[in-house]
């Protein structure tokens, strides 16, 4: 079967994933809800602590990192339309992009956290802190599943005697994921770095 054509119409065969995908997602979902209800249940026994420590962070670099996601997560839809049109050359393009700008964040957060450890700020500083290195490290192990996901699939591009439906239907998947993450982050930055 010629791989540049699909066998039948462009709509994927199922939601986007396996049921397995779906079951991974609303754990990670579930996990990262307790962490965030944790965070803000015990902020209501210190609020000035947490203030406090707030403002050591750094919010330029978390706006930074948070335009950086949404930027990604844009290229990655961009990369699934292209290839919902076999266009699979910009598919890819797309998809280095958003890859890149997921590196990107890794950066930042690389810069932060260093930052912080040479103001002497670190899981021990007190209890936001502590909240604050557990859910950003949790989230920065996340981003690079995340971006080992894409990478794999963008090497399979290429690759000869892959159905293109079946690559359709990795990239779709990847995206999913992908755009949990970048929710994620969302919802971190709200309750870690800005929440009053």
């Amino acid at each position: 079967m010629n791989e540049a054509t699909p066998t039948n119409s462009n709509q994927p065969e199922s939601v986007y994933g396996e049921i397995g995908l779906w079951i991974a997602i609303l754990a990670d979902l579930t996990i990262f809800t307790l962490m965030f209800a944790t965070v803000l249940y015990y902020r209501g026994f210190n609020p000035e602590l947490y203030v406090q420590s707030q403002a050591r962070l750094d919010q330029f670099i978390a706006l930074i990192n948070t335009l950086l996601l949404l930027t990604s997560s844009f290229f990655v839809v961009l990369s699934i339309h292209k290839a919902r049109s076999w266009d699979w050359p910009m598919s890819g393009r797309f998809l280095l992009a958003g890859m890149a700008c997921g590196v990107g964040f890794i950066g930042m957060k690389f810069i932060e956290y260093g930052d912080k450890f040479e103001a002497g700020i670190n899981l021990r500083t007190n209890e936001f802190f502590m909240f604050y290195f557990m859910t950003t490290i949790l989230h920065l192990v996340h981003v690079l599943i995340g971006l080992g996901v894409l990478t794999i699939i963008r090497l399979g591009f290429p690759a000869r005697g892959v159905v293109a439906k079946g690559r359709l239907f990795a990239l779709e998947a990847g995206g999913v994921f992908w755009h949990m993450v970048d929710l994620l982050w969302v919802i971190l930055m709200a309750v870690v770095y800005l929440a009053r």
